[in-house]
């Protein structure tokens, strides 16, 4: 399998993924200002539209959508337990719904600020809205490790990573222990180190 990535971006909770579930793939990362890949390569030519992530599968076909991505790769290793298997309604449920909520409550809403032509008005508006949704986030995680329980998911691998967005804009969270805690807590898993180190967002121990 080939990931298409760029550092930081939605993509890394696919990167997380891949390497959660011992997969055999390689990165390439994507320059989305010049939509040039590492080797030079235009990005269009490869993902016409032009964003993170892009997954190559086995057969040669190419898909795209964080979600649906996370969903093929924990279906792929099932035994990681990255997801509850299908006949498991209630535990599978429980993560797709985290999926849906941090794709259109978290997600959507983060990317009106890394925008420079949004308006102020609508900046405020998201940061309120990400206020309220960091406070449930927070009092969720309350005796939890993980936002299903005890076992990290696909939906934590996303969680982690949009909502690890708010250290690059500067919004305080403080205010949230637990999920700050949380936060804290999958940066320490070895495969989000190891995708952090790899993506460049931090540098590997001496």
């Amino acid at each position: 399998m080939k990931l298409y990535f760029s550092p930081g971006t939605c993509s890394m909770a696919v990167h997380i993924a891949l390497r959660e579930a011992g997969a055999n793939f390689e990165a390439i990362k994507v320059d989305l200002a010049t939509h040039k890949t590492e080797n030079n390569s235009d990005y269009y030519q490869i993902s016409p539209r032009g964003y993170v992530p892009s997954l190559e599968i086995d057969d040669g076909s190419l898909h795209t959508e964080a979600v649906a991505l996370l969903q093929y790769i924990a279906d792929r290793h099932p035994a990681r337990g990255l997801i509850p298997p299908a006949n498991d309604t209630a535990g599978r449920l429980d993560v797709i719904q985290w999926l849906v909520f941090i794709g259109s409550e978290l997600h959507k809403t983060f990317s009106w600020l890394w925008s420079t032509d949004t308006a102020e008005s609508t900046v405020a508006a998201c940061k309120k809205k990400l206020a309220l949704r960091f406070h449930e986030l927070d009092q969720h995680l309350v005796g939890r490790d993980f936002l299903t329980g005890e076992r990290f998911t696909i939906a934590d691998a996303y969680g982690f990573t949009i909502v690890n967005w708010a250290n690059f804009l500067s919004i305080d969270l403080k205010p949230y222990p637990h999920l700050s805690a949380y936060l804290d807590r999958i940066a320490a898993r070895p495969s989000v180190h190891e995708t952090m180190v790899a993506e460049g967002l931090i540098k590997a121990a001496a």
